[in-house]
């Protein structure tokens, strides 16, 4: 296992994170002798973060961490993050408090190492959707972050950089935040290069420069796309996270990326995170599994490291040949 810089913090983080997550859904779903098992062959592979959140499978995700880590004889970092109802932000501090403390006795533990926000950021608070003032304004989301910070149940903050790429980069760009969840993957780069318009993905441009300049440890999120980039098998629990999209969107850019790659550098999963680990100013990349063959493919993918040039060269070739790629596949 390689380990990267969480950005400007003293951190350093294996290339994959275990994601608790409820798309993969292997914390939630599984029986706990195969949770167990997961865990523990993903310490020994030396991964050394788990990320998870009230949300995923309504707390139960934290809630099997919680006597999962008791089992294990070093203890990774483990981060978890908050909501805010964005109907009550008279209570930004109480609302971010009560949360995390419900986290942590889900948890059982007295401190996590990451806490962040895991509502979109835009220009206005509306429903998921919460304003970018409303984080950084004084009693905000980071002043009160800070407190939390203080009183010793966290040690590092952040956010979800999804929604309006205008008022994500002003929060990164503010230089108080010390890491952002940040959407990358084969379908949708935009956060690190840039993409044809005939390609037709939501553009994060310049999240990941911005990342850099501030000093913010970016860990990328949705490297499957929900598992609709590692397989054609669908679960039901497939949702695009990016406006335009729709799974049978990213299943048709999907099928025309591999109708041209093949296996050539792995199954599709392996060459998706790959991918990723070919964009050197992502800290880490947070991977979803439902089964324990999922742990063992990703750990092997990381293995074989990043995709060679002549394969980015191939994938810059099909976002700008698409849709005539679509030709070949059909």
């Amino acid at each position: 296992m390689r380990y990267r810089d969480f950005g400007s913090t003293r951190l350093k983080v294996s290339e994959l994170v275990f994601g608790g997550g409820a798309v993969g859904g292997l914390l939630i779903n599984q029986t706990d002798a195969v949770k167990s098992r997961a865990i523990k062959s993903a310490m020994d592979a030396g991964i050394n973060w788990i990320d998870t959140a009230p949300s995923y499978g309504q707390g139960r995700s934290e809630q099997a961490l919680g006597w999962l880590l008791s089992e294990l004889d070093e203890q990774p970092y483990i981060s978890t993050k908050f909501t805010m109802d964005t109907r009550n932000l008279n209570d930004i501090e109480g609302q971010i408090h009560r949360s995390l403390e419900e986290s942590l006795g889900r948890l059982k533990l007295d401190s996590v190492t990451l806490l962040q926000l895991h509502n979109q950021i835009g220009a206005e608070s509306k429903g998921r959707m919460l304003a970018a003032a409303e984080i950084l304004k004084p009693g905000g989301v980071i002043d009160s972050l800070e407190k939390v910070r203080q009183q010793g149940l966290i040690s590092h903050f952040g956010i979800t950089a999804l929604g309006e790429t205008p008022a994500i980069l002003s929060v990164i760009d503010s230089g108080r935040i010390e890491s952002a969840q940040v959407y990358y993957n084969l379908l949708n780069p935009s956060a690190g290069t840039c993409l044809p318009n005939t390609w037709g993905a939501y553009d994060f441009y310049s999240i990941l420069a911005s990342c850099q300049a501030n000093g913010v440890a970016a860990m990328s999120i949705r490297v499957f796309s929900a598992g609709v980039i590692a397989t054609d098998q669908r679960t039901g629990r497939e949702m695009p996270l990016t406006p335009g999209d729709s799974v049978a969107s990213e299943t048709e850019k999907a099928a025309g990326i591999f109708a041209e790659l093949g296996n050539d550098y792995g199954s599709r999963a392996q060459t998706a995170i790959r991918f990723a680990l070919s964009e050197k100013r992502l800290a880490c990349i947070v991977f979803g599994l439902a089964e324990l063959d999922h742990l063992e493919e990703a750990i092997s993918a990381q293995a074989m490291g990043p995709l060679p040039e002549d394969a980015l060269q191939r994938i810059s070739r099909i976002y700008a040949a698409y849709p005539a790629t679509l030709d070949t596949i059909t």
